[in-house]
């Protein structure tokens, strides 16, 4: 039955209408993920002689054990953000005689072939084979402990299903790693010794390898009762019903005729998943500038402080902007079927944008801290995002024609569709465009010229607005129905 199951997966794939493209994503994929694993293997190999090197009174083997939790809660962060989960279309074999418990072990067993899966065989596998080689080891304990590692990686695959199906799991566990964090920090408590301990036991004790493969076992038991749960026609069909409250927000009647996009778009932040998930990150980009004016070595280099001071207040433009008009493709037929101006719709997205720009950059006042320069900068990159990167955002959104679930938050690659090489080069802009209208002034005159260059590029983005937004008019109506079409498709 896994044969046949495989077998259908593959035509659902190579039948659809992105497959070309899928495949080519997918050879880029292959390529980067290639790269990593070359990386892993390096550093399983190197981590041997290294640690002999720089610590040759301990052994590598307890060193790695002590440090090893920290690996494992950094791919349960990556796995939170980045795994893309598996997605089987189960309604067609609930009206045919497949048991229930099959395509349930079918759906868990894809979430094991998962790239985050086999990388850390590529490290842990060599760092063991260099261990057996150039040291006094035995092999039943590197063994078991090798085996170990990788039925500790399988669990946190399991519990990432959880934490992204179920939230009581997600605020239990966020809870416990901040708590564990925060007693960390303050020196209350080191979480690290008993980890430490914990993982030089399972070495030490080959028998211990019970532990992982009992966590794994449960992890998965725990997986499949959570599916099988709803697993029902009735269930499955079924939407969730919830009690809505309306907002009327006639506190935005005051924007005129652009007012009733706004009021929808403000609406649909407030009620689904994926708009609030920007949101959290727009405000996460707010830090991104500690990243770069804490480091003397940047403080040499102000072209990548023109480049920080961009993203400090650019956030929500980019990470909202670059999905327009995909915000709107569950009803985007209907919403064009309707005797509405396009420059209307598109000039509230502008100012939606425009105005979180603004409240980013009245967040970013204690950035003053770190000198009036730095706070000058940030003022002329919010500027530029106003004037300038929000109509380059706006202008590359309708060349990202893919239907965006409102309810359910995005994973890294895990739109493929979205590839477009067009879109590469529009982001050229955003990204070097601040760098060289900073740093070509800065470079002939002064750090001053630079910061106001980089500000009046923004400000004539702002006076000629009525040129820019009719432009991009004329590109969304050419493309407006290549839109309706890409939004209709299903994958």
């Amino acid at each position: 039955m896994f044969k046949r199951f495989i077998a259908l997966e593959w035509k659902q794939f190579s039948r659809s209408s992105y497959f070309q493209k899928g495949i080519a994503i997918k050879i880029l994929l292959a390529f980067g993920a290639l790269y990593f694993i070359g990386m892993a293997a390096f550093m399983g190999v190197a981590a041997y002689f290294g640690l002999q090197k720089f610590m040759p009174d301990k052994d590598p083997i307890t060193i790695v054990n002590n440090f090893v939790i920290y690996w494992f809660l950094a791919d349960m962060v990556f796995r939170y953000f980045l795994q893309q989960l598996p997605v089987l279309n189960i309604k067609p074999y609930m009206v045919i005689p497949i048991k229930r418990s099959v395509v349930i072990h079918f759906l868990l067993g894809k979430t094991s072939i998962s790239f985050f899966n086999f990388l850390p065989l590529f490290f842990f596998l060599p760092f063991s084979i260099t261990l057996l080689v150039n040291g006094d080891y035995s092999i039943l304990h590197i063994a078991s402990w090798f085996f170990s590692m990788m039925l500790f990686t399988l669990s946190i695959n399991y519990l990432n299903f959880l934490l992204n199906k179920n939230n009581k799991v997600f605020y239990v566990i966020a809870s416990l790693l901040i708590a564990a964090g925060l007693l960390q920090f303050y020196g209350i408590y080191s979480v690290t010794e008993p980890a430490g301990y914990f993982f030089n036991t399972i070495y030490n004790k080959p028998y211990a390898v019970l532990i992982p493969l009992l966590l794994m076992v449960m992890l998965y038991r725990v997986n499949f009762k959570f599916i099988r749960k709803d697993f029902y026609l009735d269930g499955a069909i079924s939407k969730e019903t919830k009690d809505v409250h309306t907002q009327e927000l006639t506190w935005l009647n005051r924007f005129g005729k652009i007012a009733p996009f706004l009021k929808n778009d403000v609406r649909m932040i407030m009620r689904n998943k994926r708009p609030k998930q920007v949101l959290l990150m727009s405000f996460l980009f707010l830090f991104y500038g500690l990243i770069f004016y804490t480091q003397e070595t940047y403080q040499e280099m102000p072209a990548f402080l023109a480049f920080a001071s961009m993203f400090v207040t650019g956030g929500f433009l980019m990470s909202f902007g670059q999905l327009v008009p995909s915000w709107d493709s569950e009803y985007y037929k209907l919403l064009m079927s309707q005797n509405i101006p396009y420059r209307e719709y598109l000039k509230s997205k502008w100012s939606l944008m425009v105005v979180a720009v603004l409240i980013s950059f009245i967040l970013s006042t204690p950035y003053i801290y770190f000198g009036w320069d730095i706070f000058g900068m940030i003022a002329a990159g919010a500027l530029f995002n106003m004037g300038l990167n929000s109509f380059i955002t706006l202008y590359g959104g309708v060349l990202n024609r893919v239907p965006v679930e409102l309810n359910v938050r995005a994973k890294a690659f895990s739109n493929t569709q979205g590839f477009n090489p067009t879109q590469l080069l529009i982001a050229l802009p955003k990204i070097f465009g601040p760098i060289l209208i900073f740093y070509i002034p800065y470079k002939l005159i002064n750090f001053e010229t630079g910061i106001i260059c980089l500000a009046v590029s923004g400000v004539l983005g702002l006076v000629f607005t009525n040129f820019f937004l009719n432009q991009i008019e004329k590109v969304y109506q050419k493309q407006k129905y290549k839109t309706i079409a890409a939004f209709s498709e299903k994958k």
